[in-house]
């Protein structure tokens, strides 16, 4: 079965290491200056001319509270008036964008991330929604994949009923923790009453799908505490789940400087609230789509895993990866083709670049033909825990172990570890490896020795 997983403490301890999470391949940490606007138009025009289809991500970076544990780029602001200017320059960067592609491009994918959506107005979020279905052919039959990341702290009902008025269809609501005192020392309070009035509007409302994401590894929790979390979740019946570990980087991430350290769970602990939550979510139904997500078998991803269609990109797990994917909003990555590129990370810089009707791209990688290969490789293993050698070598006319010769011996002991299966047509990647699939695609990332790996979270 492919949502069989075996918990194997030893090889687990092994394998933890440090490494990407393979939204993309290469990783962001490979994107350089070298990488502007032109070559955006030049993957814009080639997009258009094979009419692919879209996937369209919009960021927006406002939160009305600072979560202490938070990695994603925000700016924290108790006036809704920032939000004005941001969506003034992000309206400009629609238009520019939208004029290089052709308007019978079908958007099958959207998705609203952050920051907080929802910090914006009733009337911004119509405004907004308004612009891109100027610019852009979203779909208005409720077929497209239509996702937004809810705080229920900032929204109700009228807030779920106008999203569902815009289109949307899915939600992904933020909720780490329930303990209040670990909800206390991330700076979160959120109650299940909260969390609960937004999941039954969104039910109520007709929405496809209902993801919660959860933390652990937060200050304070233990096994048993999280636990009870975990069944709350599980009563709650989300589709998706989305179960992460906390990485703490208090040198790299500022807000994170505000956690007392000492109140961390072991990395003992951490383990043992992994384990019981893969049993808890396994007992309860859902299977391990990878990567610290589990869905209910008729979910879409799981549906897609089984039939070997699943895909991977910098949305997470998706049945869209077919798509050219459109990063709108400060700090937003695209990819086109096999150009990645992100607009610049900083707020000021992002509005002004676009106040000279200039778009916002600051960095990138073109993707060369080793890269295309790897990518795939990768791709193949994240989604569906296997690798059938000769599909790869039609697609890319290469010998497999000529071309990964060196990489055999590495493959091998994997193999005598009992992480994966090897022969001389594919590797299986074996329910003990399977929470450790990162560490199988590393051994493929061509770029991963001269990393800094501090840069990543753990695998486990």
């Amino acid at each position: 079965m492919l949502d069989a997983i075996r918990w194997d403490t030893d090889l687990i301890r092994r394998y933890d290491l440090a490494g990407p999470r393979y939204t993309s391949y290469p990783t962001a940490v490979q994107f350089d200056s070298q990488v502007g606007t032109f070559d955006l138009f030049h993957a814009l025009r080639d997009s258009r001319k094979a009419l692919r289809p879209l996937s369209l991500y919009v960021h927006v970076p406002f939160c009305a509270n600072i979560c202490y544990y938070c990695a994603c780029n925000k700016v924290i602001t108790k006036d809704r008036g920032r939000a004005l200017p941001y969506l003034q320059r992000l309206e400009q960067e629609i238009q520019l964008i939208a004029c290089h592609l052709d308007p019978s491009q079908k958007v099958e994918q959207l998705h609203f991330g952050g920051g907080t959506p929802t910090f914006l107005s009733h009337d911004e979020l119509r405004q907004l929604m308004a612009q891109l279905r100027k610019h852009f052919n979203l779909l208005d039959d409720d077929s497209g994949d239509y996702g937004i990341e809810i705080d229920p702290r900032e929204a109700d009902w009228s807030t779920m009923g106008l999203l569902r008025e815009l289109g949307f269809n899915r939600v992904s609501i933020g909720l780490q923790d329930l303990d209040p005192a670990v909800q206390r020392a991330v700076n979160r309070l959120q109650s299940l009453e909260e969390t609960r009035a937004v999941i039954d509007a969104a039910r109520t409302l007709q929405f496809r799908s209902i993801n919660i994401d959860l933390i652990y590894g937060l200050p304070k929790q233990t096994p048993e505490n999280f636990a009870r979390t975990v069944d709350e979740v599980i009563s709650l019946q989300p589709d998706r789940l989305s179960v992460f570990n906390y990485a703490h980087l208090p040198e790299r991430f500022m807000p994170q400087r505000r956690i007392n350290s000492d109140e961390l769970p072991t990395p003992a602990q951490k383990l043992e609230m992994l384990q019981g939550t893969i049993e808890q979510l396994t007992k309860a139904g859902y299977r391990y789509i990878g990567m610290d997500h589990f869905a209910l078998p008729d979910d879409e991803l799981a549906i897609a895993q089984e039939e070997s269609t699943l895909q991977r990109n910098f949305q997470g797990y998706t049945t869209h990866g077919h798509c050219d994917l459109i990063g709108l909003g400060v700090s937003a990555i695209s990819q086109i083709g096999d150009l990645y590129c992100q607009n610049s990370s900083d707020l000021n810089q992002y509005q002004n670049a676009l106040a000279s009707a200039q778009l916002a791209t600051s960095r990138g990688l073109l993707c060369n033909a080793d890269d295309r290969l790897r990518r795939a490789v990768i791709q193949q293993l994240i989604c569906t825990f296997g690798l059938e050698f000769a599909q790869i070598e039609q697609a890319f006319n290469i010998d497999f172990q000529g071309y990964f010769g060196e990489l055999w011996p590495q493959l091998q002991e994997m193999a005598d570890d009992g992480l994966i299966e090897l022969d001389n047509e594919r590797i299986t990647v074996l329910p003990a490896g399977r929470l450790l699939v990162r560490s199988v695609c590393m051994v493929f990332d061509a770029y991963l020795e001269q990393q800094n790996r501090q840069r990543f979270s753990r695998v486990i």
